[in-house]
């Protein structure tokens, strides 16, 4: 997923940085480390000690790993093998929810489950004699099944319930595996992969047995630190990058929303007295309407009330009007498709760029979209989503020869052939709108506004030469931005 209007995709790169670690391509190899061979003949000789002491169990020999299991090449200081050589899995015990508590004490332990990974966790407490698995601080706990299946944590001291399972080293030393080696490993597309090819589903997980039979890069135990300090350091630049570019994204959202901010309060570009007022092209508006409803064009529309002073909200220039949406938009069109159409609904709209991105073709004879969609479409008129959470699914039709159905979600902003329709397009988009708007929305389960309260909303309208100034200044700001 990429983070920002940089294009900068984090995540992408933790896991490149993670599959070059595993590869053994992220840090230089070191001829004078030992070798992971001899690394492994330790730890045989510390499991036949801990098996000669009753302390583990001798396990079955396992099958050689074949060349066809390698998923690719390591160096040679390296060795594959098999997880259950070195690890096991331990799962988490799940003590009786009535034994649940939200506060701790004496006696008690904190349990711990997937959620308490995550943001806000509510602590739960259980006694400590219902805890029959405890984890240390550091150790190493995988996500067996559910949402999270395939997340690693480091733990922290408590039980933990059996959504969770520990890893296990099946020898003394853990000298001879870096922990924060292996944590990475379990983060990585190597073990990701393994998750989702043997899981047989989310909530049954993956087979224990599976992951014995999984195979494991092992590198030099130097070569495990400082692989692990490189992505420690390359994760926390990383970090870095995120927060400075969230910012900067975030400082783009402030720097066009300033931009049309001032362009809406005559602030953007310079006056010309020469310009035609508002005033007149009001006038010109209006004889236009009453030619569309004597040519039956448009329907006669109600009057809306007269502006008064307490509804301006801030200063306009003198050459400026301040008048009603509705007074200078023409009437929806609502007609039965004749024919086949694009199909234009909210979900159509991407409303990080404001564009329509993925229109739906309908066949008018036996498409179900046919039989509810109504609202016909000019190309360049502007849609304004009503209904909540997307009421900045705001777009322009693309001038295109499609005919065009809309959805009812949408007013249909249709100004009249004087008003540039770019101009109404920022303005609509503005803070001013929006948050006026917002203001307007009714309803608890299905929150919307009304199309009469765009309507009625009191709005600046410069001179007709002046919006295209304002729309062409608006345009080369945000190139720059």
């Amino acid at each position: 997923m990429k983070t920002n209007t940089l294009d900068f995709d984090a995540q992408a790169l933790r896991e490149r940085i993670l599959d070059l670690a595993m590869r053994g391509k992220l840090v230089p190899q070191d001829p004078n480390d030992e070798p992971a061979s001899v690394l492994l003949e330790k730890i045989k000789a510390e499991k036949e000690e801990l098996v000669k002491e009753k302390k583990i169990k001798k396990s079955k020999p396992l099958p050689a790993i074949t060349d066809d299991e390698k998923p690719f090449n390591i160096p040679d200081s390296w060795e594959w093998v098999r997880f259950s050589e070195l690890f096991n899995i331990e799962g988490g015990s799940q003590p009786p929810k009535s034994t649940f508590s939200d506060t701790g004490g004496k006696g008690k332990i904190r349990l711990f489950q997937i959620r308490d990974y995550g943001e806000n966790p509510v602590p739960v407490y259980i006694p400590i004699d219902k805890a029959k698995k405890i984890s240390q601080i550091g150790d190493i706990l995988l996500a067996r099944y559910g949402a999270s299946l395939g997340k690693v944590f480091f733990a922290e001291y408590g039980a933990y319930n059996v959504a969770l399972a520990k890893v296990l080293f099946n020898f003394k030393s853990e000298d001879f595996i870096f922990k924060k080696y292996l944590f990475y490993y379990f983060k990585s597309e190597l073990y990701q992969n393994f998750v989702r090819s043997n899981s047989r589903s989310a909530q049954a997980g993956f087979n224990k047995s599976d992951l014995n039979r999984l195979v494991f890069p092992v590198p030099p135990i130097s070569e495990q630190k400082r692989i692990a300090a490189k992505i420690a350091q390359l994760f926390a630049l990383l970090r870095k990058v995120e927060t400075s570019t969230q910012q900067y994204a975030t400082l783009q959202t402030l720097l066009k929303s300033k931009v049309l901010d001032l362009a809406i309060r005559g602030k953007l570009t310079k006056k010309d007295p020469n310009d035609e007022p508002a005033s007149i092209l009001l006038e010109k508006i209006k004889a236009e309407k009453a030619e569309l409803v004597k040519e039956k064009k448009i329907k006669r529309s109600k009057s809306l009330p007269p502006i008064t002073d307490e509804e301006k909200p801030f200063n306009i220039p003198d050459s400026w009007e301040w008048v009603r949406l509705g007074d200078i938009l023409k009437p929806e069109i609502h007609q039965k498709p004749q024919q086949n159409f694009l199909y234009i609904d909210i979900a159509s709209v991407d409303n990080t760029i404001n564009k329509i991105t993925n229109p739906t073709k309908v066949n008018v004879s036996n498409d179900k979209i046919a039989s509810r969609a109504r609202q016909l479409l000019d190309s360049d008129d502007i849609l304004f989503s009503v209904v909540r959470p997307y009421l900045k699914n705001i777009a322009m039709v693309p001038n295109t020869s499609d005919y065009k159905i809309g959805s009812t979600g949408f007013y249909v902003l249709k100004p009249f052939s004087l008003i540039d329709r770019k101009y109404i397009f920022y303005l609509v988009l503005s803070n001013y709108v929006i948050q006026n708007m917002t203001k307007k929305m009714k309803g608890d389960n299905s929150p919307s506004i009304r199309k009469g309260d765009l309507q009625n909303l009191v709005v600046p309208l410069p001179p007709r030469v002046e919006q295209k100034h304002i729309v062409d200044k608006i345009i080369s700001l945000y190139k720059l931005i």
